[in-house]
């Protein structure tokens, strides 16, 4: 074995060096001081590793500084091993349990009988602080398994000890510790250089959580942080927080009169006034674009015996998320499962295949696209449920395609074209991701040739789009692959919302066919598709988005009428009649407040328009309309105004 490895840079240049030399030594002779001194972590062909990891074998580097989002990651996990040793030392007796990196931050959950506090948090925030500056290396350690359930014994660490004897049932014979100063751990890693390098860690709130997420088991504290490599990047973050707090749509949502959840319905909202308009206006609009499109809309059952969901395959797979009905005239003595005989559909897909079947169909009529905004119903766990992005009552604007297959490519790339014109209307911006098979078999239906024809049919349709994707390994619907569709909303936030899914395996299923223009009989492909994806959901996206302040061919009140007092009622009341009449949604301020009160209350509604009506608009007859956000656009005629928000409440699909 030759004394030296190749290492193949970024940019292809390859370098020769001493096998078994740590990285960070390897960039800081081999490269220079200055990438030395940034380095935080290196990829190692492909995997995240510690510097401290040796150059054992010819390999692709790539060193990673703190520009890296990955970067970032890695320091937010070291955050939660300071904020666990921390906790540790300040409260003994406390027993750590899993502590990872997520999105915008991290967490580390703490089995402790008495619950932490504010100032418990601001406590733990400034010993944190302090084991940053102590600027403590991180080691890394390979070890036995028994050594290392010996280890976590002595230091009686009983839910440690319990994961590494699951560790140890999947068949793995070393462990790997992290430590810090006298702390230790076990984790994957890799972790930063040192506790100096992590940056200023924010502490965000406290929470209870299940061990394993199971309620059967004990609840543990939850703490919450966050770790930016700088202040300022902190600070945009916590301002970020803070304005996602004021678009939160639970509170906009029955602030202004959208929706509101009630106890007796857990999951399901109750559309108010304001919200149906809204609702109502979203699904008008998709009406008008798909029938356009060719769509054809139908209406099904909601509630269906378990045959259809056996045949579909969504009894076998899906069926702890459907709402099942108890049969009242079965036998007794039967088990439960076996008189649980209906449900509730949660999705639309067999019923459209029934309606499909019941006709012959021949290759001139295809495409069929059907379309419905039909209810659905999941049974989500309760501890699940968050406003309307994800509830148990819900509809899609839900679409199913059935084509040949030399259709597919065409019929993607007109779903998109839709997808463009909807998204686009709302200033969202998207991203593609291709899923592919569910990795365990048990969780999927169709043989591998199947999966392989389906995968490959709907990778060739979305190479054919000429639109940049990422691959989603193993998260492809149970009957096949998908493009999901992730859009981006005014605070940079992504969102996954529309999919299109290839399926060939329902048609199998309901045996449908078509008769060829060779008179022989054929199997469509269906392709599964929603662009809202739920109404519920993509009422939440736009209301955040929007904060609450709708454009104006989308806002449930488009004009409210503020007099300035009494005696230009009669001017107000006419010019709500004149717009109504034009079919707009105008409504009038009839209370007794004095103007700055009514405009500062149209303000809150986030109203688009507030129109202003005194003794110069009754001369005019006109209005001063004041838009939302305060802009005065000064006295004009009623036409004048008409024909402004004829403009701006067409809608734009």
């Amino acid at each position: 074995m030759s004394d030296t490895v190749t290492v193949t840079l970024p940019d292809g240049s390859e370098k020769r060096a001493a096998r078994g030399v740590a990285i960070l030594d390897f960039v800081r002779e081999q490269i220079g001081a200055g990438l030395a001194r940034a380095a935080f972590v290196a990829r190692l062909d492909g995997e995240l590793v510690d510097l401290s990891r040796p150059l054992e074998r010819d390999a692709r580097l790539e060193v990673l500084t703190a520009k890296s989002p990955e970067a970032l990651a890695v320091a937010r996990h070291d955050a939660a091993h300071v904020l666990a040793s921390v906790v540790q030392r300040l409260y003994p007796g406390t027993q750590v349990t899993i502590g990872p990196a997520i999105e915008d931050g991290f967490y580390y959950d703490f089995a402790r009988a008495q619950p932490f506090t504010p100032d418990d948090l601001e406590r733990i925030e400034r010993a944190v602080a302090e084991a940053i500056a102590a600027d403590l290396p991180f080691v890394r350690e390979e070890v036995s398994l028994e050594e290392a359930r010996a280890l976590f014994e002595r230091l009686g660490e009983t839910y440690k000890v319990e994961i590494i004897g699951d560790i140890a049932g999947r068949g793995a014979r070393t462990l790997t510790l992290y430590r810090h100063g006298d702390w230790v751990d076990f984790c994957l890693g890799p972790h930063g250089p040192s506790t100096g390098r992590i940056g200023v860690v924010k502490l965000m709130s406290v929470a209870g959580a299940y061990w394993r997420g199971d309620a059967r088991n004990a609840m543990l504290q939850r703490v919450y942080g966050t770790a930016f490599f700088d202040r300022k990047a902190l600070e945009a973050h916590l301002a970020r927080l803070e304005e996602l707090r004021k678009r939160d749509h639970r509170k906009l949502g029955p602030a202004l009169g959208l929706f509101a959840f009630h106890e007796v319905a857990p999951g399901s909202a109750f559309w108010l006034p304001h919200g149906t308009t809204l609702y109502n206006l979203l699904a008008d609009a998709m009406r008008r674009l798909v029938t356009r499109n060719g769509y054809q809309e139908v209406k099904t059952p909601l509630l269906y015996d378990r045959r259809l969901w056996e045949q579909s395959g969504h009894w076998g797979v899906y069926r702890e998320n459907m709402f099942l009905v108890l049969d009242k005239e079965s036998d007794p003595a039967l088990p439960v499962d076996q008189r649980l005989t209906m449900s509730l559909k949660p999705m639309n897909c067999p019923s459209h295949y029934l309606i499909y079947g019941m006709a012959r169909r021949s290759y001139r009529e295809l495409p069929i696209r059907y379309f419905t905004v039909d209810v659905l119903h999941r049974n989500e766990l309760s501890g699940a449920l968050g406003g309307l992005t994800r509830v148990r009552q819900f509809a899609q604007d839900d679409s199913h395609i059935f084509v040949m297959e030399s259709q597919i490519p065409d019929e993607v790339e007109r779903i998109t074209g839709l997808m463009r014109t909807v998204y686009g209307a709302f200033g969202l911006e998207f991203s593609l991701r291709f899923s592919t098979r569910p990795t365990n078999p048990a969780d999927r239906v169709g043989d591998d040739a199947l999966w392989d024809k389906a995968e490959g049919a709907l990778r060739s349709a979305l190479d054919r789009l000429g639109l940049p994707w990422e691959l989603n390994a193993g998260d492809g619907a149970f009957y096949g692959p998908k493009i999901d569709f992730v859009v981006t909303d005014s605070l940079g936030r992504k969102w996954q919302t529309c999919t299109i899914q290839l399926d060939y395996a329902a048609p199998e299923r309901f045996d449908l066919s078509y008769a060829g223009d060779d008179n022989r009989e054929h199997r469509p492909v269906v392709i599964h598709r929603a662009v809202y994806g739920s109404f519920e959901r993509f009422i939440a996206i736009l209301t955040e988005h929007y904060a609450g302040a709708f454009p104006a061919w989308l806002a449930p009140v488009q004009a409210r009428v503020v007099t300035v007092s009494d005696r230009f009622e009669a001017w107000g009341q006419a010019v709500v009649e004149r717009l109504r009449a034009l079919g707009y949604r105008v409504e009038a301020d009839a209370s007794s407040d004095k103007l700055g009160a009514k405009i500062r209350a149209a303000q809150l509604a986030k109203i688009p328009y507030a129109l202003v009506i005194g003794e110069k608009e009754v001369e005019a007859q006109g209005v001063s309309p004041r838009r939302h956000g305060g802009e005065d656009l000064k006295t004009m005629g009623l036409d004048a105004f008409v024909e402004l928000l004829a403009r701006e409440a067409r809608p734009p699909y």
